[in-house]
């Protein structure tokens, strides 16, 4: 099992465990004791491997037996933008993301989204949050990615600048795929945004915005992808394009 802690909860020699949900999984569901071995990562640059000393109900100490830089992390920090999808897409999209190697998805409401902002977004943020935190202990990443706060499209562009690139894979796009443009870049980018639209795709004023912020339109093939497929497909040729 893999666990995430702050580094402020690192010692030269041994590591506090005090989350209770960690806790509680530990001892009651996995049912480890002291002398068990468990993976943590300190959310930040290290992970360790570490023996449980011992076990309460406020705390887990551990002993570090072996501390690494991450080796599951990408160096590449993709942040996928993902209109706003019905039903529950979305966490599928998180989930897969996250195994994938995404660094942040951003939930943004764009003009064809079918889902409207009434208020009580923040539920949905603490329960895609959590399907993030869940999928990353299962692939043993050294970071659990943010889902972060919804936007509007028009905030979203605002923030294309502080990316090395931008890419918004469009239906009406025909003449560059997107192997066509990792392929031909002649550097390697450090963080890459991923823009992807809602189930009615995007809309025309919007794509002219993204083109105008410096996005590069691209092909995902010659198929129509649903929306909760396009980012997972997008991220995935990147991943193997700037990362493996």
């Amino acid at each position: 099992m893999r666990l995430f802690t702050e580094p402020a909860n690192v010692g030269d020699k041994y590591i506090r465990i005090t989350d209770r949900g960690d806790i509680r999984h530990l001892s009651k569901v996995l049912r480890l004791r002291e002398g068990d071995m468990v993976d943590v990562s300190d959310s930040v640059q290290w992970e360790y491997a570490a023996e449980i000393v011992s076990i309460d109900e406020d705390e887990v100490l551990l002993a570090i037996c072996d501390k690494q830089k991450f080796a599951r992390e990408p160096e590449l920090a993709v942040t996928l933008y993902q209109g706003v999808p019905k039903a529950g897409k979305m966490e599928t999209i998180i989930q897969k993301c996250v195994e994938l190697g995404v660094y942040a998805v951003t939930p943004v409401f764009m003009e064809r989204s079918v889902v409207v902002e009434k208020g009580n977004f923040s539920k949905k943020l603490q329960r895609w949050q959590k399907v993030s935190d869940e999928a990353v202990k299962q692939c043993r990443r050294g970071i659990v990615p943010e889902v972060r706060a919804q936007q509007k499209f028009d905030q979203m562009i605002g923030e294309l600048s502080s990316y090395d690139l931008v890419l918004f894979p469009y239906e009406n796009e025909t003449g560059r795929t997107i192997k066509d443009c990792l392929r031909g870049l002649t550097a390697k980018p450090q963080t890459v945004a991923i823009i992807i639209g809602p189930e009615g795709g995007f809309a025309d004023s919007e794509a002219e915005k993204l083109d105008a912020a410096g996005a590069v339109r691209v092909s995902l093939g010659k198929t129509i992808l649903r929306t909760e497929t396009a980012g997972m497909a997008a991220l995935a040729m990147v991943m193997y394009e700037l990362e493996l």
